[in-house]
């Protein structure tokens, strides 16, 4: 009798130990540590909806997909978009994949190389699992319907439904507050909530290549982009590579600078729906211009070289326009001469005399 109440003391104890730990835990927001997968993660960045890196991601997937067993892709969209994906895979029509891609209209998947990409997965890769990490674009639209789906399916009180709604106030949020921060800090945690319930598995991800750069910053330039903070996190088990940058320019134009006329490699333009006052800039790249704008006086402006959608060697010329709202163009001239700014090679904007 008395070990029994030895024993019954000694699990109080414990038990008002472990209580008081995880009270104090959450007081004191500490992070409780727990064993991190060791899953490999292949990300690929991208310029979305250009159908030559599309073509390259199939290539990749089928490697990972056929020669290493590989069913897990993570994309650039919300959680319930993924889910929605996944119930398509295995449906006999396209009723669903046609409604996403309906609800995807005035953004870069609605084009028909982006919707042909999702059906060559689901016909050469039917076992394929979507995973959305972004935060909850489409919510009125999407995010309503998938809701819609599980209350019909009586799972309101399932994992899906809660994940649901979170995507939704996710995407609320960034909305209604234009918080790119918020936005790339959410990818991140969704990200690792994601991977971490995969016991272990490999994946591939493609995301735009803003969020794919190790050592990037994201688009405002004010927190580590998505890659750089699950790289502090999974360390040498995450891989990146930048899909989206040109290697042959799309054509060669003519552009007078300065009173002399250079031939201008074009690499196209670049939507901004990051910032309000600018639809899009175009890059150009003028052809054995260095020498004559070296000594030309820098502004305070910088561009990195991951804005560009071309490779930047040291000892090169590019101009800029950027397209605003309005349709008024703003040209600028940047110079790559090696410098580095927050630890990043940029370019140098410089002044030209009219």
């Amino acid at each position: 009798m008395k070990k029994r109440i030895l024993i019954v003391c000694i699990l109080t104890i414990v038990i008002l130990f472990l209580t008081s730990c995880s009270n104090n835990t959450e007081k004191n927001n500490i992070l409780v540590l727990k064993v991190k997968s060791t899953g490999q993660i292949y990300l690929y960045g991208e310029r979305h909806g250009i159908k030559k890196i599309l073509d390259k991601e199939i290539e990749l997937w089928d490697k990972y997909y056929n020669n290493q067993g590989m069913r897990h892709l993570f994309i650039e969209v919300p959680y319930y978009t993924a889910k929605l994906l996944n119930i398509w895979m295995k449906s006999d029509s396209d009723d669903i994949f046609n409604s996403i891609y309906h609800d995807w209209e005035g953004t870069d998947g609605h084009n028909p190389d982006f919707k042909e990409f999702f059906k060559k997965i689901k016909r050469n890769y039917p076992k394929t699992i979507f995973h959305g990490t972004d935060v909850g674009h489409q919510y009125e639209t999407t995010g309503k319907r998938f809701l819609k789906y599980l209350k019909d399916n009586k799972l309101n009180d399932s994992k899906q439904y809660f994940l649901t709604k979170k995507a939704i106030a996710q995407g609320k949020y960034y909305y209604s507050h234009s918080d790119e921060v918020y936005r790339e800090n959410m990818m991140v945690k969704n990200f690792i909530y994601e991977f971490e319930n995969l016991n272990g598995k490999n994946i591939m991800g493609i995301y735009g290549a803003s969020h794919t750069g190790i050592d990037m910053l994201d688009v405002t330039r004010a927190v580590p982009c998505m890659a750089n903070q699950l790289k502090k996190y999974y360390s040498n088990n995450i891989h990146s590579k930048d899909l989206s940058k040109e290697p042959e320019p799309e054509r060669v134009d003519k552009i007078k600078v300065g009173g002399k006329i250079y031939k201008a490699s074009y690499f196209g333009k670049w939507d901004l729906p990051e910032f309000k006052e600018f639809k899009y800039r175009e890059f150009w790249r003028l052809e054995d211009a260095y020498n004559d704008f070296i000594d030309n006086p820098k502004t305070q402006s910088v561009l990195p070289y991951n804005d560009y959608p071309m490779l930047i060697k040291i000892g090169q010329i590019f101009v800029v326009d950027y397209t605003k709202i309005d349709g008024s163009v703003m040209r600028c001239y940047y110079r790559s001469d090696g410098y580095k700014w927050h630890n990043m090679l940029s370019t140098n904007e410089f002044i030209v005399k009219k």
